[in-house]
C-alpha cells in the first residue's frame, strides 16, 4: 500500500497536469481531464468548469500556479474524474500586463475560449457587446465543450483522388439547401445532413470536388454569413448541424464526408487562419486577444493597434512557432480525424508575414511546415495568393507546389467575353494553362493544374448577375454599395437586371453564360464552378453579400427548371472535359497546340481565335475550337486538313443542338464553318491510336507555331 502511494506521488503529471496535448484531453484509464494552454506573457491563469444548465456560476475554479502548473510557456492542470464527470463546459481567465500601449490586452475578469476547443457552446445570455467592453462576462461568453458528442474517428478509408477529371464546386453549406424548394427535409435544410441529400444532384452535374465555404465556428451575433471570421480553428459552426447540441455536428460532418467519398467526391475546406472574429482594437475579446495578444496577432508600430492587411481588423502572427503549431494541429485534425481531402487558404499571402509585418518570400515557417508535414503534404493545398497589400499570384507565392486561385483567369475571360479589345493574347495564355504565372521552366517546372480557373466565386457577381448588371446593388448590406474583392467586368447586355428584360437580351445572356462555362471547361488547369451558376442563380445584383443570410444568397432551386438549358449545358461540358484528358494535363499543351485566326495567322487585335489541340500524347482524339468574341458572324477556315471533324459544341445553336454527341453527328462538310457572333464551336476529330511514348511529350517548352508561321508574340 505504501509503495502504491509513493508511485502516485511520483506521478508528477497526475498532480500537476501535462503540457501536451494542448486543449482538453481525457485519460482513458482514469477518466481524469488534462487542460493545457499556451501563453507567453500571462502572470496568472484560472480554469473555470461549468455544468449543464448553469453557465454563470462555475462548478469549479482551478488556479494554475506557475511553480506547479506551468512548463515553459504552457499552463496546465489535471482535474480528477469525480469532478470531471459533472463538468460540461470550460473557459479560462488570464491575467498579465495591462498595457495596451505595449500590445498587452489582458483582462483577468474576461472568460476566454480555449483555441483548441472542439466545439463551442453559446449560453442563452451570450453577448458580443459584453465581450467588447472591459470587465466580467459570466453567462454571456462562449464556452468550450469538454466532451463533444459524436466525437469523430479517423478516416475509414482512402479518399477519391481526381486528376484530369477534377472539377471543383464551391458551395455554402447553409445557403445550398436552406430554401424550402431545395427538396431537403425541413429539419435538414442548411446543414451538413442537407448537403448529403443533394449528393445525387452533384453526381448528375458531374462535379468531383466540393469546396465548402468556411465551416469553422463564427460569432452568431456578428451579422456574418460567409463565415470568414472564425472564432476557433477546431470547432464546427453549430448551426450547420441538424441538432445544435454539445458538438453533435461533429458526427454529422463526418457522416457527410464519408457519404461524399462514397460518391467519389473529394471534400475541401475553405479555411481562414490569417485573421479572427476578434477584429480590431474595438472588437470583442473572445480568446486569443485575452490569452496573449502580442503572441497571436501582428501589431503596428503603435502597439495599441493591429495590422489590417486582411481587411478584417487583424492579422494572425503565423510566423510565431506556437501560432504556427496551432494552425498545423488544426489542419491535422481536419485531415486526420475529420477526413477532409484538402484546404483552400483564404488570403494565404498573409502566411508570408514576418513578426514586423515585412514579407518573407523565401521560406515562411508555416508554409514550409505544411509542405513538409507527412499528413498534409499529400492533400490538395489551394492558395488565395493575395491580400490588401501583397499580390503573390503565381511563381511569387512561396508554396511552390500549391494550387492557386487564378484571379487573372477570371478577369481576362470576363473582359474577352464582354467584348473588350486587345484580350486575345491573354485568352490564349489562360487557355494554355497560365504559363506566365506558373512557368514551365527547368528551374521551376510548375504544373498546369496548379492554376485553379474560375469565372465567378462567392465573392463578386454570380454568373447570372455578371451578365445582367452594369452596377452593383448592395444596398441591403448596410454599408452602401461596397465592392466585392474582385473586379466586376460585368455587362448587362443593354438592360439592367432581369425584370422586364427583352427576349433578345435574355437570349444573348444565355449564350454568354454558355460561352463562359465552355471556356472554363476547355482551359488547361483545374476548373471551379460556383453552386447555382449552372442554373443562373441570382443575388439581385449584390456583388458582396457577405452578411446576407437570407433569400439573397440561399439557392433558389425553382430556377432550375426554367434554366434547365444552362444546367444541361454545364453538365454536358463537364462530361466533355472528363471524356477528353487532352484538355487538362499535368503539364502544359506544349507542341500539341496550334493557334490560328479565322483564315490564317492569329491577329492579336481581333476577337477571333481558333486552335487545334492534338490529343494523341494523352490517348485522346484531336479538338478544334473556334471562338468568335465579336458581335458579327465570321467564317472560319478549318486549318487542319485530312481529319474528319464532327461538331460537339455550338453555343449559338438552340438546345439540344448546342452540345451533342459528336459520334452521332455527320462529318463537317467542306473546309469552312460559320461561327455566329459571340459564340464558340468545338469540333472533335477521329480518335487516334494511343501514343506509345506515354502521356507526357517532352520537347521544346514552347508551343507549336501555327501552320501559318504566326510570329512568336502570338503564342501565349
Amino acid at each position: 500500500m505504501q509503495r502504491e502511494r509513493r508511485s502516485e506521488s511520483a506521478d508528477w503529471q497526475a498532480r500537476e497536469g501535462a503540457p501536451a496535448p494542448l486543449g482538453v484531453s481525457v485519460d482513458d484509464a482514469s477518466g481524469a481531464l488534462n487542460f493545457a494552454l499556451y501563453s507567453k506573457h500571462a502572470t496568472a491563469v484560472r480554469l473555470l468548469l461549468f455544468q449543464a444548465g448553469d453557465c454563470t456560476t462555475p462548478l469549479h475554479g482551478e488556479d494554475l500556479l506557475w511553480r506547479r502548473n506551468k512548463s515553459g510557456r504552457i499552463w496546465h492542470c489535471r482535474i480528477p474524474a469525480a469532478l470531471a464527470e459533472q463538468a460540461r463546459y470550460y473557459a479560462y481567465q488570464v491575467d498579465g500586463p495591462r498595457d495596451a500601449a505595449s500590445g498587452h490586452r489582458f483582462d483577468p475578469d474576461k472568460l476566454l475560449l480555449d483555441p483548441y476547443a472542439r466545439a463551442v457552446h453559446f449560453p442563452p445570455g451570450f453577448s458580443r457587446s459584453a465581450a467588447a467592453h472591459p470587465g466580467a462576462n459570466p453567462g454571456r461568453a462562449p464556452l468550450g465543450v469538454i466532451r463533444p458528442e459524436g466525437a469523430p474517428v479517423r478516416a475509414s478509408g482512402p479518399a477519391p483522388r481526381h486528376t484530369h477529371d477534377a472539377v471543383i464546386y464551391e458551395l455554402h453549406v447553409r445557403g445550398f439547401t436552406r430554401r424550402a424548394n431545395s427538396g431537403v427535409a425541413p429539419e435538414r435544410r442548411g446543414t451538413f445532413a442537407g448537403l448529403v441529400e443533394k449528393i445525387p444532384y452533384l453526381k448528375e452535374l458531374g462535379v468531383t470536388i466540393v469546396e465548402l465555404l468556411p465551416v469553422f465556428q463564427f460569432d452568431p451575433q456578428e451579422g456574418n454569413y460567409w463565415g470568414y471570421m472564425p472564432l476557433g480553428f477546431f470547432a464546427l459552426h453549430g448551426a450547420y448541424g441538424c441538432r445544435c447540441g454539445c458538438g453533435e455536428q461533429l458526427a454529422e460532418f463526418r457522416a457527410m464526408v464519408e457519404a461524399l467519398h462514397a460518391a467519389g467526391i473529394e471534400v475541401i475546406l475553405d479555411v481562414v487562419y490569417n485573421h479572427t472574429a476578434e477584429g480590431d482594437e474595438t472588437g470583442p475579446t473572445y480568446s486569443l486577444r485575452g490569452i496573449d495578444n502580442t503572441t497571436y496577432y501582428l501589431l503596428e508600430q503603435d502597439r495599441s493597434r493591429y495590422r489590417n492587411d486582411s481587411g478584417a481588423g487583424n492579422v494572425v502572427h503565423t510566423a510565431n512557432r506556437y501560432v504556427g503549431a496551432l494552425i498545423l494541429d488544426s489542419l491535422r485534425y481536419w485531415a486526420g480525424e475529420m477526413g477532409v481531402d484538402g484546404f483552400r487558404f483564404d488570403l494565404a499571402s498573409l502566411f508570408t508575414r514576418r513578426a514586423d509585418g515585412s514579407i518573407d518570400l523565401e521560406q515562411p515557417p508555416i508554409i514550409a511546415a505544411i509542405q513538409s508535414d507527412p499528413l498534409l503534404a499529400g492533400r490538395r493545398l489551394i492558395a488565395e495568393a493575395w491580400d490588401l497589400s501583397s499580390y503573390q499570384l503565381g511563381r511569387t507565392f512561396p508554396g511552390i507546389s500549391w494550387l492557386q486561385w487564378n484571379g487573372q483567369f477570371r478577369d481576362q475571360l470576363r473582359r474577352f467575353v464582354r467584348g473588350d479589345p486587345g484580350q486575345l493574347g491573354e485568352l490564349m495564355t489562360r487557355l494554355y494553362g497560365s504559363s506566365d504565372l506558373f512557368p514551365d521552366t527547368l528551374e521551376d517546372a510548375f504544373h498546369a493544374f496548379q492554376s485553379v480557373n474560375f469565372v465567378t466565386s462567392h465573392d463578386g457577381f454570380c454568373l447570372c448577375d455578371l451578365l445582367s448588371y452594369d452596377a452593383k446593388h448592395n444596398e441591403a448590406n448596410g454599408q452602401g454599395n461596397r465592392d466585392g474583392s474582385d473586379a466586376n467586368y460585368s455587362w448587362n447586355h443593354g438592360w439592367e437586371g432581369e425584370e422586364g428584360a427583352p427576349a433578345e437580351v435574355l437570349a444573348l445572356r444565355r449564350r454568354q453564360a454558355k460561352n463562359l462555362i465552355a471556356l472554363l471547361m476547355l482551359a488547361n488547369g483545374t476548373p471551379m464552378l460556383v453552386a447555382g451558376d449552372e442554373f443562373l442563380q441570382t443575388q439581385g445584383g449584390n456583388n458582396n453579400p457577405y452578411n446576407q443570410d437570407n433569400e439573397t444568397t440561399w439557392l433558389d432551386w425553382d430556377r432550375l427548371e426554367p434554366n434547365r438549358e444552362i444546367f444541361r449545358f454545364a453538365k454536358a461540358m463537364i462530361a466533355f472535359r472528363k471524356a477528353h484528358p487532352g484538355i487538362a494535363r499535368s503539364r502544359f499543351w506544349r507542341d500539341d497546340v496550334s493557334w490560328f485566326g479565322p483564315s490564317g495567322p492569329v491577329d492579336l487585335g481581333s476577337q477571333e481565335l481558333a486552335y487545334r489541340l492534338a490529343g494523341a500524347s494523352e490517348g485522346d482524339c484531336d479538338l478544334y475550337v473556334m471562338i468568335n468574341g465579336g458581335p458579327h458572324d465570321v467564317p472560319f477556315e478549318l486549318q487542319a486538313p485530312g481529319i474528319a471533324w464532327r461538331v460537339a459544341v455550338d453555343t449559338a445553336a438552340p438546345p439540344p443542338d448546342d452540345v451533342v454527341d459528336p459520334g452521332a453527328e455527320p462529318p463537317v462538310e467542306g473546309s469552312r464553318r460559320l461561327v455566329a457572333g459571340r459564340s464558340l464551336v468545338v469540333l472533335v476529330g477521329s480518335a487516334p491510336a494511343a501514343d506509345p511514348a506515354g502521356p507526357v511529350r517532352e520537347g521544346d517548352a514552347g508551343r507549336r507555331r501555327a501552320a501559318s508561321d504566326a510570329p512568336e508574340e502570338e503564342q501565349p
